[in-house]
């Protein structure tokens, strides 16, 4: 695969990031995933905002502008003979002197990488995914907020757990973390919502939840549809009686849950087992979004 690192296109294999760079040396840095359709990568300018503004909380002098990465994503996806694909964009510190960083780091190292994404069928779709309670617990942010930064470990411990469960819990299943104070919190790689009483239910930020790009675009689109939405602190007993779930994220959009699983084993099916009328909606609004920008 052709990526990009620092202003030059090559092969994957070529491309080196110094031993001293602080991304590698303290996990000093951020990325963002994103997807395109028909070529244009969807919502870039709200990933941009939100790279830009962890950036410089971080000290990072970040080297790239929308107009640049939306560039270099479709010369890569040229390179790679795609039509549309998965995109990651990762800025780490660029290299510093061994030690705690003393300034501002003004040489980030900016990589771009694509690859080839496939989207399920309606059936697939439908008929959703589990949602598995694990308990490794959610760690605290960063700063302020969750920042979308290489520090990965908690959500690789996650999805450790998830696969060590085997036969235990459901094949394709996400994991779900809970906050330390016992409050759910988020997916393994999704933020998470769930309906009840005709209220759609999403976990507060200060919950240390990622501020998913994905996930303020759904709340904007259900307060479009006029439905109401609340954030706040939710228990896991809570999410037991919904009666719709889904998850969001930027590859794979909203992702119906179907079935939910306790930490003893417990399975409650969700929406008679396929996406719920909510689910279908904003779905449904949020593929509209993309068509009317292609």
């Amino acid at each position: 695969m052709k990526i990009y690192i620092n202003g030059k296109m090559m092969n994957a294999e070529e491309a080196m990031v110094s031993v001293y760079d602080h991304g590698f040396l303290y996990g000093l840095g951020l990325f963002e995933t994103f997807r395109t359709y028909g070529g244009q990568s969807f919502l870039l300018e709200r990933h941009m905002e939100r790279l830009e503004t962890a950036s410089q909380y971080l000290g990072i002098k970040l080297s790239i502008t929308l107009g640049q990465l939306q560039r270099i994503v479709q010369s890569l996806l040229e390179a790679n003979a795609l039509v549309d694909g998965y995109v990651r964009v990762t800025v780490s510190a660029g290299t510093g002197e061994l030690g705690l960083p003393t300034q501002d780091y003004n040489e980030p190292t900016v990589v771009v990488m694509v690859k080839p994404i496939g989207d399920p069928t309606f059936e697939q779709w439908r008929n959703g995914k589990a949602l598995q309670l694990l308990q490794t617990v959610r760690n605290t942010p960063e700063g302020p907020y969750r920042f979308k930064s290489l520090h990965f470990m908690n959500n690789i411990i996650a999805k450790r757990e998830l696969l060590a469960l085997g036969e235990a819990t459901v094949i394709g299943a996400e994991g779900l973390m809970l906050t330390n104070n016992g409050y759910i919190a988020e997916g393994i790689v999704s933020n998470l919502f769930f309906v009840k009483d005709e209220t759609i239910y999403t976990p507060h930020l200060d919950t240390g939840i990622l501020p998913g790009i994905t996930r303020e675009f759904v709340m904007q689109l259900a307060k479009q549809q006029g439905f109401t939405v609340e954030e706040g602190r939710y228990t896991f007993t809570q999410l037991w009686e919904a009666s719709e779930i889904w998850m969001t994220n930027s590859i794979q959009e909203l992702i119906p849950i179907t079935s939910l699983l306790d930490a003893a084993g417990h399975t409650k099916q969700i929406s008679e087992g396929v996406a719920g009328h909510y689910c279908h909606q904003l779905a449904a609004a949020y593929r509209a979004t993309i068509q009317r920008k292609d």
